[in-house]
């Protein structure tokens, strides 16, 4: 079931409310104090870069939508730590000694064959 965000005014407290498409209410009640003071908060449902309602568990149907869901989780710096941690072995090779008696192999130019 998708994940809707609400926001209400008598109380100034954001929620959240899972429920079918189907059963969809605008402005339901408050979950604090129960009045219909509530409006939608679009901008946190579609602050996933997929720019669609939060999904629960049970619809993830892909691995796209697991890991769009784990990396919507994770704070900027967390975010950071991944990014270098998964583009480390892009570093320059010609850095790291090898062992005795080895050297690299030069790179060639790439050949462009003509179709």
């Amino acid at each position: 079931m998708p994940t809707y965000s609400y926001h209400c005014e008598s109380c100034d407290t954001d929620f959240e409310i899972f429920f079918h498409i189907k059963d969809y209410v605008e402005s339901p009640n408050c979950i604090s104090c129960n009045k219909k003071t509530t409006h939608r908060l679009y901008i946190k449902d579609v602050s996933t870069l997929s720019a669609s309602v939060k999904k629960s568990d049970s619809e993830l149907k892909t691995i796209g939508d697991l890991a769009n869901r784990n990396r919507d989780r994770l704070s900027d710096d967390q975010k950071v730590e991944l990014h270098k941690k998964h583009n480390s072995y892009k570093e320059s090779v010609d850095d790291k000694p090898l062992p005795k008696g080895m050297s690299r192999m030069k790179k060639g130019t790439k050949t462009i064959w003509p179709s």
